[in-house]
């Protein structure tokens, strides 16, 4: 509930010209309160004076527009393209602000916590995505330099420095603008000091020289993803040139390990990398989907000195022995999240797998089991396995083979985990025809009998409901979960997919004439 301050903030800023001739005089205390009414209301020409003027030596975006004893409502998920910009513009004013009775006192300006969601729920329903912001910022710090070079401005503007706290994506197309914003920082007031960093679509060239202007010292999340192609003696001379002591999460790209066709020489590299690893001692997550790491993940885990909490193997091609090493890990007791998608962890592993659920059932937040074969005759072993996971809040298992009857059954088991909040489950099986076969394609995937999977739908909340837990979502995402970055770059990224099917093409047709 708004308090009546909030609402009296509300009340100022609702006529527009009344507020623009009056802020001046407003107490330096009440501008985050005034800046979080101007958010939600999108009012952007406040927004701009606001920023121009600020009065405070930080701008943290999360505090600010989170949740407040004044408004309860945390606004800090809303990557608003009209806000946001309005504070850009305001941060650019604030720099070039030359009054001679104006104090400066900003430092540090954290724009970390901004959140990119599916749907924005601000007024314009635009939004300004990690992308976006990314290119918008490097753009600003170079007008800025360029504005301060042509008009005649007080010495002093030269003095203001000013740290942003950013989540830098770069991809090919914006390269060269986010290059230039690192190469200048030491001469420009607005310092770009990245704390999480997601490459796509870089050579490795750029892809090296970039993180080493983006300091990697103070990187705390790195994600190399999609069309980048890392492999495992890029990762040595990734982490032999550069070091990265604050990492806490690292993804990698599919296929950077393919064990299959490692050589002695190649598993004496896949350990270095576990060693290197094992030196960045806040390092709890890492991502290695899509990579072949058949017999060797002790080899790359065990060196680790800090337990990981967040472990994703999807499509790992993992053996028996790697899911022995990693039951009966230091990891099993402190993972938070799973994800194991595309193993038949019922058929190749049940007692392994049943024994690192139950160590990690006191810590479990998120289990994934995506397309892992799991039939109507293991429901059982499924029902085992879960019924201790207490803390578990998400579970998702789409792709499965299961039908209407065994997904009521895993339903009645689901309702008893008292963290439960949200399950993704799949269309079941007798909602296809007969002749389908799993794992389904796309075109396979959508013909299925939506009458019949409603009525499914209606049982399973139907089971939640008798079980008094109508807190718990059910969905089925038949396209994945939504993904904020592969959204806003998608373009980029089937431009890429294209060229590489070309280049995969030429080559081909290459070899066949040479025969």
């Amino acid at each position: 509930m708004k308090t009546l301050r909030f609402i009296g903030t509300e009340a100022f800023i609702s006529n527009q010209e009344y507020a623009k001739k009056n802020i001046s005089h407003v107490a330096h205390n009440l501008y985050p309160l005034l800046l979080k009414a101007c958010y939600l209301h999108e009012k952007e020409d406040l927004i701009v004076i606001l920023l121009e003027n600020w009065p405070l030596p930080d701008f943290n975006f999360g505090q600010l527009l989170g949740k407040s004893l004044d408004c309860p409502e945390d606004i800090s998920h809303w990557a608003c393209q009209r806000s946001l910009t309005a504070c850009l513009k305001g941060l650019k004013n604030y720099v070039l602000n030359c009054s001679t009775t104006y104090s400066k006192r900003l430092t540090v300006v954290d724009l970390t916590a901004i959140q990119d969601i599916e749907f924005q729920p601000c007024k314009c329903k635009k939004t300004l995505g990690r992308w976006a912001r990314t290119e918008m910022i490097a753009q600003l710090c170079f007008d800025l330099l360029t504005d301060m070079q042509a008009l005649d401005f007080l010495p002093s503007v030269f003095d203001v420095h000013i740290d942003v706290l950013l989540n830098l994506f770069v991809t090919e197309k914006n390269y060269e603008l986010v290059v230039q914003a690192l190469l200048m920082r030491c001469h420009c007031p607005l310092k770009i000091r990245c704390i999480d960093f997601r490459a796509d679509s870089l050579a490795l060239r750029k892809l090296f020289y970039i993180l080493r202007l983006a300091e990697p010292t103070s990187i705390h999340k790195l994600e190399i993803v999609h069309n980048v192609r890392l492999e495992l003696p890029h990762v040595e001379v990734l982490l032999n040139n550069l070091t990265f002591p604050q990492l806490r999460s690292l993804t990698l790209p599919a296929k950077t390990f393919n064990v299959t066709y490692y050589t002695a020489e190649d598993d004496a590299v896949l350990s270095v990398i576990g060693e290197k690893l094992s030196n960045m001692e806040y390092l709890t997550e890492l991502s290695l989907s899509f990579s072949t790491l058949t017999g060797r993940l002790r080899k790359l885990l065990s060196p680790l000195k800090t337990p990981l909490k967040v472990l994703e193997l999807s499509n790992c091609d993992l053996s028996n022995v790697d899911m022995a090493y990693l039951a009966n890990s230091l990891h099993a007791d402190h993972l938070e999240l799973l994800d194991l998608s595309g193993h038949k962890v019922a058929e190749l592993f049940p007692s392994t797998f049943l024994k690192l659920l139950y160590k990690a059932s006191y810590s479990l937040n998120t289990l994934v089991l995506e397309e892992c074969d799991i039939g109507d005759m293991n429901i059982h072993f499924m029902e085992m396995g879960l019924i201790h996971c207490v803390k578990l809040e998400n579970y998702k298992f789409t792709g499965n083979p299961l039908t209407s009857i065994a997904l009521r059954r895993i339903f009645r088991v689901l309702a008893k985990l008292p963290s439960l909040k949200y399950i993704e489950f799949p269309v079941p099986q007798d909602c296809y025809p007969p002749d389908v076969s799993y794992p389904l394609d796309e075109i396979t995937l959508t013909k299925f009998d939506h009458h019949k999977y409603d009525n499914v739908k209606e049982s399973l909340c139907r089971i939640l409901r008798q079980a008094a837990r109508e807190d718990i979502s059910a969905v089925t995402p038949l396209f994945g979960t939504y993904d904020s970055a592969i959204e806003e770059t998608s373009s980029e990224l089937g431009v890429c997919l294209l060229t590489s099917f070309k280049d995969a093409l030429q080559s081909f047709t290459s070899s066949l004439q040479k025969l």
